[in-house]
This record gives C-alpha cells, sequence and structure tokens, in this order.
C-alpha cells in the first residue's frame, strides 16, 4: 500500500457502524455539494440574464435622458438640471461639466464588464457609434460629482442620496459621462435596480445551508438506528465465537435479522455442533488410548522382567520407558490445552506475584496491566507459569516486564541462559524436543503455553537477545468493546 495513503486510511472508523455513517456522510456531502452547485450554477445564470436585462433598460433610460437634454437649447440645461435636483426622486443623478471628471475605478469583475458591454451597446445604438463616452463603476467614496470635483457626502441629501446610495450596502455607482456638443459633458451617475446593485455573485442562501445540515443529521441519525439495529446479531455471533474460542458453552444463536446475517448465524450454529462433537470424540479418544496403552505396557514390563538375559533386559526396559514417556507426555499436552473453564476476568498483576513469589531472588517483575483480562484464570497461569519455569530452567534467572494497552497484554520473559540457536527457533513448540544436553521434563513446556495463548487469541514468539539469552513474549489481544 503506497504510504501516501496510510494516513487517510486511519482516519476512516473500523466498527461497521462507524464507516456506515461515514460513508453515508461522504454521500450525503457529495450529493449536496453537486446539487448545489448545480443550482448555484442555474442561479448565477439566471440572475446573469437578469442583471443584463437591467442593464439595458438602464442604458435605454441613459439614452432617452441624453436625447431630452441635447433637445434642450443650451441656456435651459442648467436650470432644467438644477430643477431636478431640487425636485429629487430621480433615478439619475445628471451635471453639466466641462470635461470628464477623473475618479478612482473600481476594479472590473465578469459582471461588471458585462454590464459595462451592455449599457454601452444600447447607448451608441440609440446615440450613435461614433458618441464619445466613458462608463466605469465607482466606489461611492471615490465619487466626483461637479467640475469642483465635490463628493457626495458634501451635497444637500435631497440631490443626489436619493439616486445614489443603499445604505448601508453602498454599491458601485455606474458613472457615464458622454459629449453632448463643444465642451459640454452630460454626467450620469446611477445605482442598478435590486437585486443587482451589489454585482456580487450570490451563493447558497442560508435556507440553503441549513436544508442540507438537516436533511444530514436526519439521514445519519435513521442509518445509524438502522445499522445500530443490524449489527446486533453481528456483535453477538463475534462474542460467541470468541468465547468458543476459549472453550466456553456456547448457546446456540438466534438466527435472526438480516437473511445474510441469518445464514451466518446458521451456519456459525452448525460449526459449533460439529466442533462440540469433534472435541467429545477426541477426549472419548484420548481416554481410550490411556486406558488402552496402560495395560499391555504393564505386560510387556512384566514379561521383561522375567528374561535372563540382563543387556536384553535393559534394552527392553529403555524401549518401554521411552514409549511410556510418549504416552504420558501425550496425555500430559491434552490434559494442559483442554481446560474448560469459564471465561472471567483476570487480575494479571496479581497471578505475576503469585507465580514469582517463590523464587524472589531468581524473577524480577516490571511494569503493571492496566485492567483485567477475561479469559479462563488456570489456563492462564499455566500458560504464564510454563514460561517462567522455562526461563528459571534453562537461563536460571527470569526477568519479566509487562506492555499492556488497549489493544493487547505483552508479557517478555527474559532469561540469562544460552538462548536457542537460529534456526531451531522454531523447533523448540515441537512436542518432545529437546536441545541438545537438556534431558529434563517432556519437551512440553512452551508448546503447551503456545496453545493456551492460540485459545485465547494470542501468539508466543521466540528472540535471542543480543546481550545473551531469549526473550519469549506472550501477546494477549484484548477483546474489543
Amino acid at each position: 500500500m503506497p504510504e501516501r495513503l496510510r494516513p487517510a486510511l486511519r482516519l476512516v472508523p473500523r466498527s461497521l457502524l462507524g464507516r456506515m455513517l461515514f460513508l453515508t456522510l461522504l454521500v450525503v456531502l457529495v450529493a449536496q455539494a453537486l446539487s448545489s452547485f448545480i443550482w448555484l450554477s442555474q442561479l448565477r445564470a439566471s440572475q446573469l440574464d437578469g442583471l443584463l436585462t437591467s442593464a439595458r433598460s438602464l442604458g435605454q433610460s441613459m439614452a432617452a435622458s441624453v436625447s431630452y437634454i441635447r433637445s434642450l437649447p443650451l441656456g435651459y440645461r442648467p436650470m432644467v438640471l438644477d430643477q431636478l435636483r431640487s425636485m429629487g426622486g430621480t433615478r439619475f443623478f445628471v451635471s453639466l461639466n466641462d470635461k470628464p471628471l477623473d475618479m478612482r475605478v473600481l476594479p472590473e469583475t465578469p459582471r461588471k464588464r458585462a454590464v459595462l458591454e451592455e449599457v454601452e451597446q444600447v447607448l451608441r445604438e440609440r446615440l450613435g457609434k461614433d458618441v464619445e463616452m466613458s462608463l466605469h463603476f465607482v466606489g461611492p467614496d471615490d465619487l466626483r460629482l461637479f467640475n469642483g470635483g465635490l463628493k457626495l457626502d458634501e451635497l444637500p441629501r435631497s440631490w443626489a442620496h436619493y439616486a445614489l446610495t443603499l445604505e448601508p450596502l453602498n454599491p458601485p455607482v455606474l458613472v457615464t459621462q458622454i459629449r453632448i456638443g463643444g465642451d459640454e459633458w452630460l454626467y450620469l451617475a446611477s445605482l442598478l435596480p435590486e437585486p443587482y446593485a451589489g454585482l456580487e455573485d450570490q451563493g447558497l442562501a442560508d435556507q440553503q445551508l441549513w436544508f442540507i445540515l438537516i436533511t444530514g443529521a436526519f439521514l445519519l441519525l435513521f442509518i445509524g438506528l438502522l445499522v445500530h439495529w443490524q449489527s446486533r446479531p453481528l456483535k453477538r455471533l463475534a462474542r460467541a465465537a470468541r468465547e468458543m474460542s476459549l472453550g466456553a458453552e456456547v448457546e446456540p444463536l438466534p438466527e435472526a435479522g438480516g437473511s445474510e446475517v441469518a445464514d451466518v448465524s446458521r451456519a456459525f450454529n452448525s460449526m459449533r455442533e460439529r466442533i462440540s462433537r469433534y472435541l467429545n470424540e477426541r477426549s472419548q479418544l484420548f481416554s481410550a488410548i490411556s486406558h488402552d496403552l496402560r495395560t499391555p505396557i504393564t505386560r510387556l514390563r512384566l514379561r521383561v522382567e522375567l528374561l535372563e538375559d540382563e543387556a536384553l533386559q535393559a534394552k527392553f526396559s529403555r524401549d518401554l520407558d521411552e514409549l511410556e514417556l510418549l504416552v504420558k507426555g501425550a496425555l500430559q499436552c491434552v490434559k494442559d490445552t483442554d481446560i474448560h473453564e469459564n471465561i472471567e476476568p483476570v487480575d494479571l498483576d496479581h497471578l505475576l506475584q503469585v507465580l514469582a513469589e517463590p523464587y524472589r531472588d531468581k524473577v524480577t517483575l516490571e511494569g503493571r496491566a492496566l485492567a483485567p483480562y477475561p479469559g479462563k484464570p488456570l489456563a492462564l497461569r499455566r500458560c504464564i507459569g510454563n514460561l517462567v519455569d522455562n526461563a528459571l530452567k534453562y537461563g536460571e534467572r527470569a526477568h519479566l516486564r509487562i506492555e499492556d494497552s488497549a489493544e493487547a497484554f505483552v508479557l517478555h520473559v527474559d532469561d540469562e541462559g544460552p538462548g536457542v540457536p537460529e534456526q531451531k527457533l522454531g523447533q523448540v513448540f515441537e512436542p518432545h524436543f529437546r536441545l541438545a544436553g537438556h534431558k529434563q521434563g517432556y519437551g512440553l513446556g512452551l508448546g503447551i503455553a503456545r496453545n493456551l495463548a492460540h485459545s485465547h487469541g494470542g501468539e508466543v514468539s521466540l528472540r535471542n537477545l543480543h546481550a545473551g539469552g531469549l526473550r519469549v513474549t506472550l501477546t494477549l489481544p484484548r477483546p474489543a468493546d
């Protein structure tokens, strides 16, 4: 897996409920984002059409105003404009100047450019293509109205504020300056009508955002309840599977839920019956073997005692001792691993202290368990006890160190012995395997410990230490809540 994908995958929840909610939220966000993008694109397209229509209407009104002022005699033009300003309520602020006024122009945006082009096109169609004019958008604070460069706030409110302010928004003002003859420039300043005065692209409305949030919340709640309801049989199945792996008696699962979940429960019940039947047959088989082998071995020992040849008698006795050792070892292995106990919380700190108590001078213990471990008390005691005994038997001293976390309980058992050759690390778990020079016991301790760890879903691993000695690590995963 590429390294760059691992941090992203860590964000994905591990539980079925968490993943379903995560995927549902992701789908909702993608769907809402796509629908909102389409809706917003259509809204902006319709707004642009409305804006251009308003711009054409504004251009028509400007052209009519320019034509009217042109039609007046030169001496009447200032008087008419003064009367219009005094009356108030006009759509434009209009003035006559002897030159175009210089003002700081606002930066162009696609919408502003479209309005300017549309208004200019209408004006040139109505007034002539050769007419000299300039069109710009200007901020209210930078607006100049007469030859003297007066600002908007320096004029009576009735003169210009009705046409050029839209408090508290203060949108940009469209300033059009057209030469109407000689040195006369007609100045027209106006706002675009609502809702286009701001010339800004509108985003999602608050109602649309609330609709997305409420819809997503209801969908997540519904999916969460549905997945929780459907996942309960799976949780029962996981709990029953773990208890069965620990050897506990498990009641048949109810075959409820969806058809797929019911099929899984039915298959688990069938598997449980087969495994239970197999374990019973195995126990009966080993009991029969134990009973059947003891009689012929005892009979053979009696016959060996009757042999006159002592050398031959010694050979037969060694063979019988080896045969009896193998039988006892096999039966001991089955006895130690086939422990029928109920699962209960085990205080591993107390268990380790009890195991280390008889060997105060030879066993050290470091670390503590965070919480009790749910398992079989006697099986765990035998598993850890075998590891400690093995360390003391072959390494004289045992150093125990606990590393506990929410995921697993880990116990390191270090000894001070010669270690194990690397090529034989995997063989020491095999029944009756003993290293050269080690003749004590049956050679089953590590194998039994690993089998007991496996029954708890754990593992036993070996590693030679650089400073000498062998490290045996017991890992017991903690069940998820």
